[in-house]
Order: structure tokens, then sequence, then C-alpha cells
């Protein structure tokens, strides 16, 4: 495989991987209260055709959140922390779900806390459920305790994760690295050097996979520790880095650390198996 070095910038070399909250839009109080651009639309639209397609969204939103969102822009998405996942090709494939009864089991202990709790928000996402207490902080231990003690009773259906202001149920096994490792395998993203960008807990076996692979890992947070090799301050600061690397790649790609030329997942298949079993086409 040949793959050009950072020394040689181009947006044909590289993957790009776009977490959606907190990276490329601020978070807002409720899931359905944020909104895209034109610009922001236009932007990654320009993006995609400037790389052949290699710019894909990895988030926690379900694929077809992503679609009314960023409408009428359609990119490969993964969606639901890396259990679903629709390539360049439009092909949509997901891991085995978890249970109705561990869902409803869960659905019904949070929406049991919300009726008790003014301020909590419940975000049925179908084969996720999250927990929102953005609007009453002062809930966060209660929230959390009651959420460990859902996901210690479904273990091996839902795992629990934390994020800014939230307590989320996903699939078990889902990951984001999982998310990536998959486009990794699939044109137009095999054989390019990744780049992920991401702000909360969720993205970092992303960034610890991506950083393995030689390519760029980047929080968006000014202070949280993390696996990521460089930070960006903030949205605003995410949104002018994209600007800069549709307009002059060479010099965007060259803010980040030196890439390194190492194993691809599509030349070592055993990268992707190590991040869980494979997705398979929905029934």
């Amino acid at each position: 495989m040949t793959v050009a070095k950072h020394s040689e910038p181009a947006l044909t070399a590289i993957a790009l991987f776009l977490d959606v909250d907190g990276t490329l839009l601020e978070l807002a109080a409720t899931p359905q209260a944020v909104s895209v651009s034109d610009a922001l639309r236009e932007g990654l639209r320009a993006l995609s055709r400037a790389s052949g397609g290699a710019v894909a969204l990895v988030s926690g939103r379900a694929i077809t959140d992503l679609d009314a969102l960023f409408a009428p822009l359609t990119l490969p998405s993964a969606g639901l922390h890396g259990f679903e996942h629709r390539g360049a090709s439009g092909a949509y494939c997901r891991r085995p779900p978890p249970s109705a009864a561990a869902l409803e089991d869960a659905r019904g202990e949070m929406l049991r806390l919300a009726r008790a709790h003014p301020g909590l928000l419940v975000e049925d996402k179908r084969f996720a459920l999250a927990l929102h207490y953005r609007n009453a902080p002062h809930l966060e231990e209660a929230v959390m305790m009651a959420m460990r003690e859902v996901a210690a009773r479904l273990a091996g259906e839902l795992e629990l994760q934390r994020g800014k202001m939230v307590m989320e149920l996903r699939p078990a096994g889902a990951t984001k690295a999982q998310a990536v490792a998959a486009f990794l395998t699939e044109a137009p993203f095999a054989g390019r050097l990744p780049i992920f960008i991401g702000d909360d807990l969720t993205d970092e076996p992303a960034f610890e996979l991506v950083n393995r692979l030689g390519g760029a890992s980047v929080v968006v947070s000014a202070t949280r520790p993390s696996a990521a090799q460089t930070r960006f301050a903030d949205v605003a600061a995410v949104r002018a880095w994209l600007t800069q690397l549709q307009a002059e790649p060479a010099a965007a790609l060259q803010r980040l650390p030196p890439f390194e030329q190492r194993a691809s997942v599509r030349d070592d298949p055993s990268l992707a198996a190590e991040h869980g079993p494979p997705l398979r086409s929905r029934a």
C-alpha cells in the first residue's frame, strides 16, 4: 500500500471522521435544539467532494437523525456509537441489537426517573437510550447511581456511556473505534491515513485506534485528559480548521501531529477484528 506521508499532505491521502455534537455543533439544552448552518453543510459537501468522498460522521445519534439534521447532504455515517454503519456506497448494516426486553426495562426505569425529577430528559434512539440532566445538574449523582444499577442489571445487552451532562445506555460492544475500523476497510477510506475529531469520552476509543494507525486524533476541549494528540479549543476552532482544510490542505494538515506510515486496518485485519464482531446487514 502506498500512502502519502504528512510531508506531502493532500485531501486524497486522508480519511476524515467527525463527531457531531460538541464537535461540529454546539451542545444545546436538548438534542432537538441543535441546527446545522448552510455554511457548515456546504463546507462539508465541498470537503467530501475534494477528498473523493472520504468524509464520515461518527456520532452517538442515529443515522436517521444525522440525515435529518444535515439534509439534503448525506454523508457516510456511523450511528449510535458504532452500532450502525452506512458506507459511501449507501449500504447499511448494524450489529446485533439488544433484546426488546432489555430496552423496555431500561426505558421504563429512565422514564420513571424523568417523571419523578423535573428537568431530566429521556432521549429514545430505538436501540440506545440517553438520560440528559443538563437542565437539572444538581441531579448528577442520583442519575449516575440509578443508571449504574440499570446497566448492571442489563450487562451483556446494554453498556453505560457517560457523556457531557448525559448518561447513555448503548448496545453492548459498540464503539466508535469499531466504526472507524469498519470504514477503513472500504472505499474510499481504505488505504488512507485517518483523522478523527471528537469531544467526548465516547470518542476516546477512536482516538486510541487512530493513534495506533499513525493518523491524527483531535479532542475539542480545553482541559479534560484525553488520548488525543491535539486539542482544538471549541466548535468554532473545528469549523475554522475545516474551512482551512478545504482552502489550504497542506497548511491545515501541518497543524496536526506528523503522520507516520504504519499498518492500516486494510493491511492487518486483526486491527479491525480486535474491536469487536463485524457488522451485519439489517434483516
